[in-house]
Protein backbone atom coordinates (compact mmCIF):
# COMPACT_ATOMS: atom_id res chain seq x y z
CA UNK A 1 0.00 0.00 0.00
CA UNK A 2 1.33 3.12 -1.11
CA UNK A 3 2.27 5.90 2.00
CA UNK A 4 0.35 9.47 1.24
CA UNK A 5 2.87 12.02 2.14
CA UNK A 6 3.43 15.58 2.92
CA UNK A 7 6.52 16.99 2.68
CA UNK A 8 6.41 20.86 4.38
CA UNK A 9 9.74 21.67 4.62
CA UNK A 10 11.48 25.31 4.36
CA UNK A 11 14.81 27.02 3.30
CA UNK A 12 16.49 25.25 5.85
CA UNK A 13 15.13 22.25 6.51
CA UNK A 14 14.49 21.65 2.40
CA UNK A 15 12.44 19.54 1.11
CA UNK A 16 14.92 17.63 -0.82
CA UNK A 17 16.48 16.64 2.29
CA UNK A 18 13.07 15.30 3.90
CA UNK A 19 12.34 13.15 0.56
CA UNK A 20 15.72 12.00 0.40
CA UNK A 21 15.59 10.43 3.93
CA UNK A 22 12.46 9.20 3.68
CA UNK A 23 13.22 7.63 0.48
CA UNK A 24 16.26 6.02 2.44
CA UNK A 25 14.37 5.11 5.82
CA UNK A 26 10.97 4.19 4.93
CA UNK A 27 9.95 0.75 3.76
CA UNK A 28 7.17 0.35 0.49
CA UNK A 29 5.93 2.72 -2.01
CA UNK A 30 5.85 6.51 -0.77
CA UNK A 31 3.28 9.25 -2.69
CA UNK A 32 5.37 12.51 -1.65
CA UNK A 33 3.67 15.88 -2.20
CA UNK A 34 5.92 19.18 -1.24
CA UNK A 35 5.04 22.41 0.18
CA UNK A 36 7.89 24.86 0.77
CA UNK A 37 6.88 27.16 3.46
CA UNK A 38 8.48 30.84 3.61
CA UNK A 39 10.80 30.30 6.98
CA UNK A 40 13.70 31.97 7.53
CA UNK A 41 12.96 34.22 4.61
CA UNK A 42 9.61 35.37 6.54
CA UNK A 43 9.78 34.75 10.26
CA UNK A 44 7.74 32.70 12.56
CA UNK A 45 4.83 33.84 14.81
CA UNK A 46 2.20 32.42 16.73
CA UNK A 47 -0.17 30.91 14.74
CA UNK A 48 -3.73 30.35 15.86
CA UNK A 49 -3.10 28.71 19.43
CA UNK A 50 0.89 27.60 18.47
CA UNK A 51 3.64 29.16 18.28
CA UNK A 52 7.21 29.29 16.20
CA UNK A 53 5.19 28.68 13.11
CA UNK A 54 4.80 29.42 9.34
CA UNK A 55 1.54 31.18 9.08
CA UNK A 56 0.16 28.76 6.30
CA UNK A 57 -2.63 27.54 7.42
CA UNK A 58 -4.39 27.40 4.34
CA UNK A 59 -2.06 26.10 1.93
CA UNK A 60 -1.30 23.65 4.38
CA UNK A 61 -4.92 22.29 5.10
CA UNK A 62 -4.92 22.00 1.20
CA UNK A 63 -1.76 20.41 1.05
CA UNK A 64 -2.44 17.99 3.55
CA UNK A 65 -6.34 16.53 1.75
CA UNK A 66 -5.88 12.73 1.85
CA UNK A 67 -2.08 12.40 3.42
CA UNK A 68 -1.59 10.64 6.20
CA UNK A 69 1.86 11.62 7.45
CA UNK A 70 3.55 14.67 7.66
CA UNK A 71 7.16 15.59 8.32
CA UNK A 72 8.09 19.18 8.17
CA UNK A 73 9.88 22.14 10.69
CA UNK A 74 7.93 25.02 10.57
CA UNK A 75 3.74 24.03 9.78
CA UNK A 76 1.47 24.99 12.04
CA UNK A 77 -0.49 21.98 13.53
CA UNK A 78 -3.53 23.71 14.94
CA UNK A 79 -7.10 22.49 15.98
CA UNK A 80 -8.34 24.19 12.28
CA UNK A 81 -6.00 22.26 10.23
CA UNK A 82 -6.47 18.91 12.41
CA UNK A 83 -10.37 19.29 11.68
CA UNK A 84 -9.31 19.79 8.12
CA UNK A 85 -7.33 16.56 7.91
CA UNK A 86 -9.38 13.55 8.96
CA UNK A 87 -6.61 11.22 7.36
CA UNK A 88 -3.47 12.67 8.98
CA UNK A 89 -2.39 10.08 11.72
CA UNK A 90 1.76 11.29 11.78
CA UNK A 91 3.06 14.55 11.97
CA UNK A 92 6.46 15.04 12.61
CA UNK A 93 8.55 17.94 13.58
CA UNK A 94 12.06 18.34 12.67
CA UNK A 95 12.93 20.02 15.35
CA UNK A 96 13.93 19.54 18.74
CA UNK A 97 10.42 20.61 20.82
CA UNK A 98 7.25 20.66 18.88
CA UNK A 99 6.18 24.07 19.67
CA UNK A 100 4.37 24.87 16.67
CA UNK A 101 1.77 21.59 16.97
CA UNK A 102 -1.18 21.52 19.38
CA UNK A 103 -0.67 18.25 21.12
CA UNK A 104 -4.16 18.33 23.03
CA UNK A 105 -5.95 18.30 19.88
CA UNK A 106 -3.52 16.49 18.07
CA UNK A 107 -4.19 13.44 20.74
CA UNK A 108 -7.96 14.20 20.57
CA UNK A 109 -7.62 13.28 17.00
CA UNK A 110 -5.72 10.52 17.32
CA UNK A 111 -2.44 11.93 15.57
CA UNK A 112 0.86 11.23 16.83
CA UNK A 113 3.32 14.32 16.76
CA UNK A 114 6.91 13.31 16.81
CA UNK A 115 10.12 15.65 16.97
CA UNK A 116 14.02 15.17 16.30
CA UNK A 117 15.76 16.18 19.81
CA UNK A 118 19.46 16.62 19.79
CA UNK A 119 19.10 17.45 15.81
CA UNK A 120 21.30 21.05 16.66
CA UNK A 121 23.08 20.04 19.72
CA UNK A 122 26.50 20.18 17.76
CA UNK A 123 26.10 23.39 15.95
CA UNK A 124 24.50 25.13 19.19
CA UNK A 125 27.38 24.17 21.09
CA UNK A 126 30.26 25.19 18.66
CA UNK A 127 27.79 28.63 17.96
CA UNK A 128 27.94 28.84 22.59
CA UNK A 129 31.79 28.91 22.13
CA UNK A 130 32.32 31.50 19.04
CA UNK A 131 30.13 33.59 21.48
CA UNK A 132 31.55 33.51 24.19
CA UNK A 133 35.23 33.66 22.42
CA UNK A 134 33.58 36.75 20.37
CA UNK A 135 32.39 38.46 23.84
CA UNK A 136 35.59 38.28 25.90
CA UNK A 137 38.04 38.99 22.99
CA UNK A 138 35.97 41.90 21.86
CA UNK A 139 36.30 40.25 18.05
CA UNK A 140 32.78 41.82 16.27
CA UNK A 141 33.84 45.59 17.58
CA UNK A 142 37.16 45.97 16.96
CA UNK A 143 36.63 43.95 13.37
CA UNK A 144 33.81 46.97 12.78
CA UNK A 145 36.39 49.82 13.70
CA UNK A 146 39.24 48.03 11.38
CA UNK A 147 36.79 47.87 8.43
CA UNK A 148 35.81 51.64 8.85
CA UNK A 149 39.50 52.31 8.96
CA UNK A 150 40.37 52.86 12.69
CA UNK A 151 42.70 51.24 14.69
CA UNK A 152 42.02 51.29 18.44
CA UNK A 153 45.43 50.45 20.28
CA UNK A 154 43.48 51.23 23.51
CA UNK A 155 41.70 47.70 23.02
CA UNK A 156 45.37 46.42 24.54
CA UNK A 157 45.19 48.34 27.69
CA UNK A 158 44.71 46.40 30.94
CA UNK A 159 41.67 47.35 31.30
CA UNK A 160 39.95 46.48 28.37
CA UNK A 161 41.39 43.33 27.81
CA UNK A 162 39.23 40.29 28.91
CA UNK A 163 39.88 37.24 31.10
CA UNK A 164 40.76 33.83 29.40
CA UNK A 165 39.63 31.28 29.73
CA UNK A 166 42.23 28.27 30.86
CA UNK A 167 42.22 28.97 34.45
CA UNK A 168 39.07 30.09 35.32
CA UNK A 169 35.34 28.59 36.01
CA UNK A 170 32.59 28.14 33.73
CA UNK A 171 28.91 27.74 35.06
CA UNK A 172 26.43 26.22 32.59
CA UNK A 173 22.93 26.70 33.45
CA UNK A 174 21.62 23.15 31.89
CA UNK A 175 23.51 20.16 31.30
CA UNK A 176 21.18 18.46 28.10
CA UNK A 177 22.56 17.52 24.77
CA UNK A 178 23.73 20.55 24.30
CA UNK A 179 25.36 22.23 28.01
CA UNK A 180 27.38 19.05 28.31
CA UNK A 181 28.80 19.50 24.87
CA UNK A 182 29.78 22.49 25.96
CA UNK A 183 31.14 21.29 29.01
CA UNK A 184 33.50 19.04 26.37
CA UNK A 185 34.24 21.38 24.52
CA UNK A 186 35.44 23.83 27.84
CA UNK A 187 37.69 21.16 28.96
CA UNK A 188 39.57 21.10 26.00
CA UNK A 189 40.65 25.33 27.36
CA UNK A 190 41.40 24.01 30.75
CA UNK A 191 38.18 25.73 32.16
CA UNK A 192 36.85 24.38 35.04
CA UNK A 193 33.33 23.65 34.62
CA UNK A 194 30.12 24.46 36.89
CA UNK A 195 26.70 22.76 36.20
CA UNK A 196 23.69 23.83 37.88
CA UNK A 197 20.94 21.41 36.28
CA UNK A 198 18.39 19.60 38.86
CA UNK A 199 17.92 17.05 36.75
CA UNK A 200 21.60 15.08 36.06
CA UNK A 201 23.79 13.70 38.27
CA UNK A 202 27.05 15.18 37.48
CA UNK A 203 30.21 16.19 39.22
CA UNK A 204 30.48 19.76 39.82
CA UNK A 205 26.59 20.47 39.87
CA UNK A 206 25.93 22.71 42.36
CA UNK A 207 22.92 25.48 43.07
CA UNK A 208 22.04 28.30 40.75
CA UNK A 209 23.65 31.05 43.73
CA UNK A 210 26.89 28.91 44.12
CA UNK A 211 27.77 28.82 40.35
CA UNK A 212 26.97 32.48 39.61
CA UNK A 213 29.17 33.28 42.54
CA UNK A 214 31.51 31.21 41.49
CA UNK A 215 32.04 31.95 37.58
CA UNK A 216 33.93 34.13 35.79
CA UNK A 217 31.61 32.66 32.58
CA UNK A 218 28.19 31.68 32.62
CA UNK A 219 26.25 30.29 30.01
CA UNK A 220 22.68 29.27 29.62
CA UNK A 221 21.27 26.16 28.34
CA UNK A 222 18.33 25.29 30.34
CA UNK A 223 14.77 24.70 28.16
CA UNK A 224 11.95 28.06 28.95
CA UNK A 225 9.44 26.30 31.81
CA UNK A 226 7.18 28.25 34.05
CA UNK A 227 9.45 27.42 36.22
CA UNK A 228 12.89 28.73 34.27
CA UNK A 229 11.61 31.78 32.80
CA UNK A 230 13.27 34.73 34.24
CA UNK A 231 15.50 32.69 36.25
CA UNK A 232 18.70 35.24 35.09
CA UNK A 233 17.31 38.50 36.57
CA UNK A 234 19.09 41.80 38.32
CA UNK A 235 19.75 39.58 41.78
CA UNK A 236 21.68 36.76 40.03
CA UNK A 237 23.37 38.91 37.44
CA UNK A 238 24.61 41.35 40.64
CA UNK A 239 25.78 38.33 42.04
CA UNK A 240 28.09 37.48 39.21
CA UNK A 241 31.63 38.76 39.59
CA UNK A 242 32.45 41.71 38.59
CA UNK A 243 33.94 41.69 34.74
CA UNK A 244 32.27 38.57 34.05
CA UNK A 245 30.51 36.91 31.02
CA UNK A 246 27.73 36.32 30.08
CA UNK A 247 25.93 34.11 27.21
CA UNK A 248 22.40 33.13 26.35
CA UNK A 249 22.42 30.96 22.98
CA UNK A 250 19.18 28.85 24.73
CA UNK A 251 15.92 30.94 24.92
CA UNK A 252 15.00 34.48 25.25
CA UNK A 253 12.88 33.93 28.23
CA UNK A 254 15.65 32.38 30.76
CA UNK A 255 16.99 36.07 30.63
CA UNK A 256 16.07 39.76 32.14
CA UNK A 257 17.00 41.33 29.29
CA UNK A 258 16.60 44.91 31.12
CA UNK A 259 18.62 43.86 34.14
CA UNK A 260 21.16 42.64 31.26
CA UNK A 261 21.78 45.93 29.59
CA UNK A 262 21.96 47.74 33.00
CA UNK A 263 24.78 45.39 34.07
CA UNK A 264 26.10 45.82 30.89
CA UNK A 265 25.88 49.80 30.78
CA UNK A 266 27.10 50.12 34.53
CA UNK A 267 30.15 48.02 33.39
CA UNK A 268 29.48 44.97 36.00
CA UNK A 269 29.62 42.45 32.94
CA UNK A 270 32.47 43.12 31.10
CA UNK A 271 30.74 41.64 28.00
CA UNK A 272 27.79 39.74 27.14
CA UNK A 273 26.46 37.13 23.92
CA UNK A 274 23.04 36.62 22.73
CA UNK A 275 21.26 34.55 20.23
CA UNK A 276 17.81 34.58 21.32
CA UNK A 277 15.33 37.28 22.40
CA UNK A 278 12.35 38.31 24.48
CA UNK A 279 10.82 39.61 20.71
CA UNK A 280 12.39 38.58 17.80
CA UNK A 281 13.19 39.85 15.28
CA UNK A 282 14.68 42.54 17.88
CA UNK A 283 12.01 45.62 17.43
CA UNK A 284 13.33 48.88 16.12
CA UNK A 285 14.61 51.74 19.44
CA UNK A 286 15.11 48.11 21.67
CA UNK A 287 17.70 48.87 24.40
CA UNK A 288 19.99 45.75 22.84
CA UNK A 289 20.28 47.75 19.30
CA UNK A 290 22.71 50.22 21.52
CA UNK A 291 24.24 48.34 24.70
CA UNK A 292 27.71 48.51 24.80
CA UNK A 293 30.00 45.00 24.57
CA UNK A 294 27.23 42.86 23.79
CA UNK A 295 27.55 40.45 20.67
CA UNK A 296 24.43 39.49 18.79
CA UNK A 297 23.35 36.81 16.22
CA UNK A 298 19.91 36.50 14.89
CA UNK A 299 18.90 32.99 16.45
CA UNK A 300 21.29 30.82 14.59
CA UNK A 301 23.07 28.79 16.98
CA UNK A 302 21.25 25.64 15.66
CA UNK A 303 21.94 26.62 11.88
CA UNK A 304 24.64 24.19 9.95
CA UNK A 305 24.34 21.95 7.27
CA UNK A 306 24.38 18.89 9.54
CA UNK A 307 21.55 19.87 11.69
CA UNK A 308 19.11 20.18 8.45
CA UNK A 309 20.55 16.93 7.38
CA UNK A 310 20.28 15.06 10.91
CA UNK A 311 16.56 16.97 11.43
CA UNK A 312 15.10 15.50 8.46
CA UNK A 313 17.30 11.57 9.15
CA UNK A 314 15.16 11.37 12.75
CA UNK A 315 11.64 12.39 11.46
CA UNK A 316 12.66 10.06 8.56
CA UNK A 317 13.23 7.04 10.93
CA UNK A 318 10.34 7.61 12.88
CA UNK A 319 8.18 7.33 9.78
CA UNK A 320 9.94 4.34 9.32
CA UNK A 321 8.93 2.99 12.82
CA UNK A 322 5.29 3.97 11.66
CA UNK A 323 5.22 2.17 9.07
CA UNK A 324 6.79 -0.86 9.93
CA UNK A 325 4.11 -0.94 12.89
CA UNK A 326 6.70 -0.29 16.10
CA UNK A 327 6.06 2.28 18.30
CA UNK A 328 7.67 5.86 16.79
CA UNK A 329 10.86 7.00 19.18
CA UNK A 330 10.72 10.75 19.88
CA UNK A 331 6.44 10.55 20.60
CA UNK A 332 5.15 14.18 22.25
CA UNK A 333 2.03 13.23 22.78
CA UNK A 334 1.77 9.88 24.48
CA UNK A 335 -1.64 10.40 25.61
Amino acid sequence: MTLKVLAAGDHFVRNSLLIDALKSAVPGELDVRELTLPWPVEPFGRVGEVDEASDVEDELIEALRGVEVCVTQMAPLTKRVLDASPELRLFCVSRGGPVNANLEAASEAGVKVTFAPGRNAVATAEHTLAMLLAATRRIPQTHAELAAGVWRGDYYTYDRVGPELEGNTVGLVGYGAIGSRVARMLEGFGATVLVHDPYVDVPGNVGLPELLERSLFVSLHARATPETTGMIGKAEIAAMPAGSVLVNCARGALLDYDALCDALDSGHLFGAACDVFPDEPIPPGSRLLTTPNLVMTPHLAGASKETAMKAAAIVAADVARYVRGEPVAHLANPS
